[in-house]
């Protein structure tokens, strides 16, 4: 978890386990990997609808339900126009036989 340690105060995409995309700044994060996320926001993608976004505020993600952890581009996202972004929802991992 020390690699964290650079993401704080950071702008930061989180991809959960459910398919979820969380995006917030990293205000901390403990031992077993659990992340709390201020400022944040959900994003939900559909292929027929605009990208829409959730405010979520504080936000605690348990580590167990963490895939990815990436710093966002601020300068990037902020000349994205979400409204025209359209794309297929992310599908939730399933472990073990079907």
């Amino acid at each position: 978890m020390a690699s964290l340690n650079g993401y704080i105060n950071q702008r930061v995409l989180l991809i959960l386990q459910d398919g979820r995309c969380i995006v917030g700044t990293l205000a901390g994060f403990d031992n077993r990997s659990d992340i709390v996320l201020s400022n944040c926001i959900e994003r939900t993608y559909s292929p027929d609808e605009p990208v829409e976004e959730v405010s979520l505020g504080l936000y605690l993600v348990k580590g167990d339900m963490i895939l990815l952890v990436g710093e966002l581009d601020t300068e990037l996202e902020a000349s994205l126009d979400l409204s025209q972004q359209r794309a297929e929802p992310l599908q939730p991992i399933r472990y073990g036989p079907d």
